[in-house]
């Protein structure tokens, strides 16, 4: 009980997200992703690509109690100081970053909420125009939505095989992003 008043615990907790995070934004920063399936390789495809991967592993950990729940709350802690942090790096003074973070995270938001009805019901169409509008609004026939979409459905039935206890314990394993 003193270790977790004092503080012990969280160096370890701060390792296990530090960890799982660095994993995530290192399936989202594939290769494949950019220079096959056309994703811009800009600050925006890369969050978009950020968020997506988080998205998968939020989705993974929705449901679960007790040490999965608050793995869930720090990795998007983790996340949103992740985008801060972006944003500043690309100059935007402390007066537009609040304005700025709260627009990012509407988007996320609401991303989870389009992919995540096509996650559940595995209708890869419905992923890959949500994929489409998001990552590449500017080009309505971007065909390598499909291949994104698939991607992202296999590294949902990747992270769904993982137990919650792997995840709590920093192990995370997410599919190779192939040319198809």
């Amino acid at each position: 009980m003193f270790k977790r008043f004092f503080g012990a615990g969280r160096a370890a907790n701060r390792q296990i997200t530090d960890g799982l995070y660095e994993q995530i934004v290192a399936a989202a920063r594939q290769p494949v992703l950019y220079a096959d399936w056309g994703v811009p390789d800009t600050p925006l495809g890369r969050f978009e690509m950020v968020a997506l991967h988080m998205f998968l592993v939020l989705h993974r950990l929705r449901g679960e109690a007790g040490a999965a729940r608050e793995l869930a709350q720090d990795l998007t802690d983790t996340f949103f100081t992740d985008v801060e942090h972006s944003i500043r790096e690309l100059g935007i003074g402390d007066l537009g970053v609040p304005k700025r973070m709260k627009k990012l995270g509407r988007m996320f938001y609401g991303r989870a909420v389009s992919y995540g009805d096509a996650v559940d019901r595995g209708d890869r169409l419905m992923l890959a125009a949500a994929l489409g509008r998001n990552v590449r609004p500017d080009d309505a026939s971007w065909r390598q939505a499909a291949s994104l979409g698939d991607y992202a459905l296999a590294a949902h039935r990747a992270l769904a095989a993982q137990s919650a206890s792997a995840l709590v314990s920093g192990r995370i394993g997410f599919p190779v992003a192939a040319h198809a």
